[in-house]
């Protein structure tokens, strides 16, 4: 397929926004070494970061493109191996419709899946606000509990498939999915509505670690006596 697919000026190009966004995401410690990923939509085609490739030196032509409805590769770029991380992508784009899904490696989200069980939740904090109720319009509120699922890591990330599919099912409220021992997979209705859900939820967890150890439940409730002796 012809290079125009990823050869554009334009910096909203989803080829462009994949390379800058991943600089953003290495800077901030999420997608170290070659870790992680990030995936775009635009309209049927869908833009991909490759596999083994360190993440703040991608340039628009290492991209892979798929066609979202045959799930054909468009450009397939012969150094590189597809993301491991396609089959979940795709799953995002086949199950949420959404935009584009990102999937990072970031510390916060390690160490909370090693401090929760089977989800993680957060309540009366302010950065909740920032994410969708998707399941209906508009934001969570500040008294509202953000829920998220975890699911069990597997020794080859495309064996994820399954279970991520599972908990997207099964809790239709949620904008991500935790990985024991891993990371997380966010996604939103648009690239910039992903990314600000990642770096949302991202500070919850870290906050959420932070709390813990001062034995702060987080998501007990305000004035809690527990929250009242360390005030």
């Amino acid at each position: 397929m012809a290079d125009e697919l990823v050869h554009s000026h334009d910096p909203n190009h989803p080829a462009n926004l994949i390379c800058e966004l991943c600089k953003i995401f290495y800077n901030n410690g999420w997608v170290t070494g070659t870790g992680g990923g990030i995936s775009v939509k635009d309209g049927d085609k869908i833009y991909l970061a490759p596999s083994g490739v360190q993440k703040e030196r991608m340039v628009p032509e290492n991209m892979f493109v798929m066609d979202h409805p045959s799930k054909e590769y468009l450009r397939r770029p012969e150094v590189y191996k597809p993301s491991a991380c396609t089959p979940l992508f795709m799953a995002a784009y086949d199950i949420r419709g959404a935009g584009a899904c990102i999937h990072t490696h970031s510390q916060n989200a390690v160490m909370v899946s090693l401090l929760y069980d089977k989800e993680f939740t957060i309540a009366n904090i302010e950065q909740i606000k920032a994410l969708p109720r998707v399941t209906e319009p508009g934001y969570l509120g500040f008294f509202d509990t953000l829920t998220i699922p975890i699911i069990e890591n597997t020794a080859h990330e495309e064996d994820l498939k399954d279970s991520l599919e599972q908990a997207i099912l099964a809790y239709p409220g949620t904008t991500a999915v935790l990985v024991r021992r891993h990371g997380i997979y966010v996604w939103g209705e648009s690239v910039w509505k992903a990314k600000v859900y990642n770096e949302a939820i991202d500070y919850l967890l870290e906050l959420a670690v932070k709390m813990r150890q001062f034995g702060i439940a987080p998501d007990g409730a305000i004035g809690s006596e527990r929250e009242q002796r360390r005030l």
